[in-house]
């Protein structure tokens, strides 16, 4: 619900009586919405901000994002108990301090902004190039990136892309190096945590994200949240509350019992245990080392999809699609 000013006549927004009493909440200087309004949902945080945005400002970073779409990114840190500013790009705008809302000063051109819904933000890879260079946490703007990429509104090459018009931007070093950690098929922030204590902690090569596997005759064996090409390896993150039901479960221990018996080496990690990086990296190579390693042309598996599957491993695939 888009905020109001008071209204002396109560016809558009509270009288000023009203606005002081149980009915009324505050949403920013002189702004207000019903009390019924939950001021918690992603959205209506974003639409809170966004009446306070001056002519040609526009909301950006994961707020950006999740407007556009990126469902994953809720405007918490990574342990849900604390919600994140909502971001506004206010050039030359006098903005008073707010409860929930942060400001930047830095330019903003007219070709980076699209207006949704009424609601002014940045393009999505001028939005996640603002989370790589202000993350919340060390690999937060990875996992950022990963949702976008997720939700098919920015691809890799669009960010490389976009990097020099950031030459001299405060954290553009930090985009750089993050750019080869980033996938365009993970599925979710817990996996792409998963991933990173992979490359970053136990220091093994790049992986493959939700890669199909088949076996010879082009039945599907499963997708992996994390597969090890090389190696022969497959994770799983069992985090999520809906892989406790009986037949979701049921369907994990199936799937993992057919990657097995091609010849994968599997592990899963379970909610908790990526924050405990040092342990699960150490489980992780264990797991490497007890991989079979096989020559490819002697694995009961492949990734060579059979006659008309179609692949979606990319933004460019589902774009296509």
């Amino acid at each position: 619900m888009w905020p109001v000013r008071i209204d002396p006549a109560g016809e558009v927004g509270p009288t000023p009586g009203k606005a002081r009493g149980p009915g009324w909440r505050r949403s920013g200087p002189g702004l207000y919405v019903p009390s019924w309004v939950d001021a918690h949902t992603p959205e209506q945080r974003i639409v809170e901000a966004a009446a306070r945005l001056p002519e040609r400002g526009a909301i950006t970073g994961w707020a950006g994002l999740r407007w556009l779409g990126a469902g994953w990114l809720d405007g918490r840190t990574p342990d849900g108990r604390e919600e994140r500013d909502v971001v506004l790009l206010a050039m030359n705008a006098d903005l008073r301090p707010f409860p929930g809302h942060a400001f930047s000063a830095e330019r903003l051109s007219p070709a980076d902004v699209v207006v949704v819904d009424g609601v002014p933000v940045t393009v999505p890879v001028r939005s996640v190039c603002f989370e790589l260079r202000y993350p919340v946490g060390d690999r937060e703007g990875i996992v950022a990136a990963d949702m976008a990429a997720f939700a098919n509104l920015v691809s890799r090459s669009e960010i490389d892309a976009y990097l020099p018009y950031l030459s001299g931007w405060t954290g553009v070093q930090r985009v750089r190096d993050a750019l080869p950690l980033i996938s365009e098929n993970s599925w979710s922030p817990p996996e792409t945590r998963m991933r990173l204590v992979w490359l970053l902690d136990a220091h093994l090569p790049m992986v493959l994200c939700n890669q199909p596997v088949f076996d010879r005759r082009g039945r599907h064996l499963g997708t992996p949240d994390l597969l090890d090409p090389v190696a022969g390896v497959a994770g799983e993150y069992d985090g999520a509350a809906w892989h406790l039901g009986p037949t979701n479960r049921r369907r994990d221990v199936r799937r993992e019992d057919h990657l097995r018996g091609a010849g994968l080496e599997t592990f899963t990690v379970v909610a908790g245990q990526v924050a405990s990086r040092e342990a699960l990296a150490a489980r992780m190579r264990r797991t490497r080392a007890r991989a079979r390693w096989e020559d490819p042309s002697a694995r009961a598996w492949t990734l060579t999809p059979p006659r008309g599957w179609h692949p979606r491993l990319t933004v460019a695939d589902r774009r296509a699609s």
